[in-house]
């Protein structure tokens, strides 16, 4: 048996890109999955095509900026799976501008969904994972937060909220619980679907040039999950070497 058979893992952002390949790769390994994301018909056709390899899958709508949906999520965790191993808190938002713009709710935005979608999941988790004396919190960043440019400065400060949330949430953990940091450099995913036009050209050229599959970055998240109880994957950065 690995380390992820039989594990119950609940993805947010699932539908598409890296939150989609982790979910593929964690059922393929005998996990149980726990799908989450705002586009329920995608979450369907995902959880389908998991069944049928035969995995197993549940679903659950989930906007991350509604404390009561995360809280629903893990709730459909416990209640088809009797447990929760694992929170992966990949759901996020990169609205990036020029400050100039003012783009003021796209910043409200990214605080929404990068960092206040990641304490709804705590809120939600963190007592199940006390109760049970086990538990895994993955949270998905970005390298954005390592080298800060222009253009990217609200993202970066929400990407950086989380990590040094996760440093936090990982001292005061205990020797039961366990705290991953997973910050991807560029891949091909959605993410520039709604950047601003005068920025999105450059961003989708060096994706295209340079993006990872989103499966790098869910073997990395699985090689978190499947260390043995003890070990704690505090922080992976997965990014192309092309990278600067």
């Amino acid at each position: 048996m690995s380390g992820i058979e039989g594990k119950v893992v609940a993805i947010t952002g699932a539908s598409s890109g890296i939150g989609e390949a982790t979910a593929l790769l964690l059922a393929e390994r005998g996990a149980r999955v726990v799908l989450g994301a705002r586009r329920p018909e995608r979450l369907a056709a995902l959880a389908a095509r998991i069944e049928e390899a035969g995995g197993q899958a549940a679903w659950s709508r989930t906007d991350v900026t509604r404390r009561a949906d995360l809280s629903d999520l893990v709730t459909l965790a416990c209640d088809r799976y009797g447990k929760l191993d694992v929170l992966v808190s990949n759901a996020g938002v990169g609205l990036i501008s020029p400050l100039d713009d003012l783009r003021v709710e796209d910043w409200e935005e990214m605080i929404d969904v990068n960092v206040k979608g990641v304490l709804y999941g705590i809120a939600a988790a963190l007592p199940v994972f006390r109760a049970q004396g086990f538990g895994h919190f993955v949270n998905t960043v970005s390298t954005a937060g390592l080298r800060i440019v222009p253009l990217q400065s609200v993202y970066a400060a929400t990407k950086n909220a989380v990590r040094t949330l996760s440093e936090g949430l990982r001292q005061e953990a205990g020797d039961s619980l366990r705290v991953t940091v997973v910050s991807p450099g560029f891949v091909r995913t959605e993410f520039a679907e709604r950047i601003d036009p005068s920025v999105k050209a450059r961003i989708v050229d060096k994706m295209d040039a340079m993006g990872l599959s989103p499966d790098a970055v869910a073997r990395a998240i699985a090689f978190a999950i499947e260390q043995p109880d003890g070990v704690d994957v505090g922080d992976i950065v997965v990014r192309p070497t092309a990278q600067d």
